[in-house]
């Protein structure tokens, strides 16, 4: 897939959004020096052009009761694509798994996994992810603290 190019008011347009997704078209219009009608056509070129793929609440685990964040890193029996499908297909459908990614090296899938405490993670653990297709050995490590948690990419000058 080639590169975009975008100029600097698309760059700002996405940086802001990026920032606040319910920003109103007349305030973001405001931050990056348009009027509010061009701004609107850039944010729905930008949305049709698949650039800006949707916008989220981004919500707090702690209030939800969510106190674990553990990274559990996978490898599998078999690196065959069809092996390699079927362990994202069943972890797609575990909702605690916020977000798997296939590794270069010795690991072959990172997941990010949520849970209430450590009880229930360890249900998780051993019910769901080590029971998976393919699984030959799971290491996790559970969070401490977060730091920094920034969604979405850099854009722009910021």
């Amino acid at each position: 897939m080639a590169q975009n190019t975008f100029d600097q008011i698309d760059q700002h347009i996405l940086s802001e959004l990026q920032k606040d997704g319910r920003i109103t078209n007349v305030e973001l219009a405001g931050r990056v020096g348009l009027t509010a009608p061009p701004c609107l056509r850039r944010v729905r070129t930008l949305e049709e052009d698949g650039v800006i793929e949707g916008y989220h609440a981004q919500l707090n685990p702690l209030r939800l009761g969510y106190t674990i964040t553990v990274f559990a890193m996978v490898s599998l029996k078999s690196q065959a694509e069809a092996d390699l499908r079927a362990f994202e297909d069943h972890v797609a459908r575990l909702a605690p798994v916020r977000e798997c990614h296939m590794l270069n090296g010795e690991i072959d899938f990172i997941l990010k996994i949520v849970a209430r405490d450590l009880q229930e993670f360890q249900e998780f653990l051993t019910t769901s992810l080590t029971t998976a297709p393919h699984v030959a050995g799971v290491k996790t490590s559970l969070t401490i603290r977060t730091s920094k948690n920034m969604p979405g990419v850099p854009v722009g000058p910021d």
